[in-house]
């Protein structure tokens, strides 16, 4: 795609813009949260944290909020690129209140980036499928396509080996039991798993899935009700379980991690893959300390993503998004 002609320059900028903002509402994030607001003002797209829909209890530091606004930040810079825009990308812009995470400035027009446009086609089509995987195994070619899509970034992914299976099951069930025993978690759950009506966030029952045993445990997004979906017949045998981490946690250095989920997710995607963002590990801290095991100690862990085939599995369900009203702000200026 290139971008349109035949229209006054600003108004082709805001448009794209606008459309580039309105697509990321399709990024994923922690509990569905979306927390996220875009600013567009003449040439420039903003994006801004929603401390609003920051969770208090299962991401007290805002580590996944920053990765969810990276994710959204790299679904935006790759609608414009394929679109046929360049774009300059100012992270945590100097002098600016803390919430303001990016700016994007339009910079002039491209040629088509066929990278890009199928990053850009996976979008709206992608599905955070927590369903179990087939014994249908990843190839190592994919991997290492994952991996340079994700390094990218400037973040890094860690295949996780055969024999580290056990402590990341291990880890992942360590703190399934402290978040469930702890009030303050349950009602955060219980919060964003029952939404008003039309909210367009949160985990609805209808996308939970009802639970069954698997190599990794996955969080139970219905407790105390019937999910929606059944886990099927396999067993996550065939599934690949990679960890993105990068070498600190400092604010950019999640910002550009969530970054790279995105490009991560969204190249599995193109390339036929089902996926499955897990961040429980390193919502506690002994659990995150085992995680950080697997690295050999270096570097930071961010997130588990589960990889795999779901081939015979009936299409997904789309998760609730926000209404473009809630989400981007136009300014006149």
């Amino acid at each position: 795609m290139t971008a349109q002609s035949g229209l006054p320059e600003r108004s082709r900028t805001a448009a794209a813009l606008e459309a580039a903002a309105l697509v990321a509402v399709h990024a994923p994030s922690v509990f569905n949260t979306q927390p996220w607001q875009w600013q567009i003002t003449g040439d420039t797209l903003e994006l801004r944290a929603d401390r609003a829909r920051a969770l208090r209890a299962t991401d007290p530091d805002g580590r996944l909020l920053l990765l969810s606004c990276g994710a959204a930040l790299q679904h935006a810079r790759v609608a414009l690129r394929a679109a046929g825009w360049d774009v300059h990308v100012e992270r945590l812009p100097q002098g600016d209140s803390s919430d303001v995470l990016a700016r994007l400035t339009v910079t002039g027009t491209a040629d088509a980036d066929r990278r890009a446009e199928r990053m850009a086609g996976a979008i709206t089509v992608r599905r955070t499928d927590r369903r179990a995987f087939s014994d249908r195994t990843v190839s190592p070619e994919l991997l290492s396509r994952l991996r340079e899509a994700v390094e990218a970034e400037g973040a890094y992914l860690h295949v996780v080996r055969r024999d580290q299976m056990p402590m990341l099951a291990t880890s992942t069930a360590r703190a399934a039991d402290a978040e469930n025993n702890d009030p303050a978690y349950r009602a955060e759950l219980e919060h964003w798993t029952n939404r008003p009506a039309g909210s367009g966030d949160g985990v609805p029952a209808a996308t939970a899935v009802q639970r069954s045993p698997r190599r990794v445990p996955v969080r139970d997004y219905a407790p105390g009700t019937v999910a929606g979906l059944s886990a099927g017949n396999d067993f996550d045998l065939g599934a690949s379980y990679v960890v993105l981490f990068g070498l600190t946690d400092e604010p950019e250095a999640l910002l550009r991690g969530g970054e790279a989920l995105s490009a991560l997710l969204l190249t599995a995607t193109a390339d036929g893959l089902a996926t499955a963002p897990m961040s429980d590990t390193i919502e506690v801290q002994w659990p995150r300390h085992l995680l950080k095991g697997l690295l050999s100690g270096v570097g930071e862990p961010y997130l588990t993503v589960r990889l795999g085939y779901n081939d015979a599995a009936p299409d997904l369900p789309p998760a609730p998004r926000r209404h473009a009203a809630d989400v981007v702000q136009i300014s006149d200026r």
